[in-house]
């Protein structure tokens, strides 16, 4: 009937204009996200998950130390040979939703499906399209980042040629890369940076791109902050997202990991 019409279409309305707070109680339970036991490409959604309340199991593979040097995963090798991973091609994170008929793989996937059960991806077609690109930019910049070669997994260069890398990232390949974003980003804070208790998916990236980026020593973070000088759209969405009480709560509380 036209009223039982209105009913669903004042429903929609209502749905699609809560706050994150609302979304949060309607966000699929049985979640379980399955990562190593680092940051890593994992820790965007895990900061969505925490905003939006959701409840889900935060699965990691252990990392052991190698007498090499190196790095194992026994846990999560057993799970690629037994062809668990097969929906990510044998790799991590990978989202399982109970209900569904396959698990999710592909880290940026997932955090755009997380995004959009936690109610952080704007409110119309084309915010969502809006901050969708600007999480883009971020993820440019961390490929850029990787590139360089001069992170601790890193191993086709000399300790003095990853520090001359190091040096060129932050000094000067960094600035320029957030100054652009900065350009970008400044005409349009307000929808990037999103309603205070549920900041939006490209503010998440944003604040994991200065404040949570695998700086591991104060010389790297004191870097980064330097590297940001001048960005002031972005160092205030990225005080935003780690002001969130939620936030707050998963950063004092998360594992301490080698990275």
């Amino acid at each position: 009937s036209q009223r039982t019409s209105r009913n669903r279409l004042a429903a929609i309305f209502l749905l699609l204009t809560a706050p994150c707070h609302a979304l949060a109680a309607l966000a699929p339970r049985g979640l379980t996200l399955k990562y190593f036991d680092a940051r890593g490409v994992a820790e965007v959604s895990r900061v969505m998950l925490a905003i939006g309340g959701a409840e889900y199991s935060d699965s990691r593979y252990a990392i052991e130390r190698t007498a090499d040097g190196g790095f194992a995963t026994p846990e999560f090798a057993a799970d690629k040979a037994s062809g668990a991973l097969a929906t990510n091609l044998g790799r991590a994170p990978l989202l399982l939703v109970d209900g569904q008929p396959s698990p999710l793989g592909q880290s940026r996937a997932i955090e755009r499906y997380l995004a959009r059960e936690c109610g952080l991806m704007g409110t119309t077609p084309f915010e969502a399209a809006l901050i969708d690109s600007v999480a883009e930019h971020v993820r440019d910049v961390k490929d850029a980042q990787g590139k360089k070669g001069f992170g601790m997994m890193s191993r086709d260069k000399s300790a003095d040629e990853k520090e001359t890398a190091k040096a060129e990232w932050y000094g000067a390949d960094l600035p320029d890369w957030l100054q652009r974003i900065e350009a970008c980003v400044a005409p349009i804070e307000s929808a990037i940076c999103g309603p205070p208790d549920s900041p939006t998916y490209a503010a998440v990236c944003i604040w994991s791109l200065l404040t949570d980026n695998g700086a591991a020593s104060a010389e790297d973070r004191a870097l980064l902050c330097r590297a940001a000088e001048g960005c002031t759209a972005l160092n205030a969405i990225a005080d935003a997202v780690a002001g969130h009480p939620r936030v707050a709560a998963w950063l004092e509380g998360r594992p301490v990991t080698m990275m």
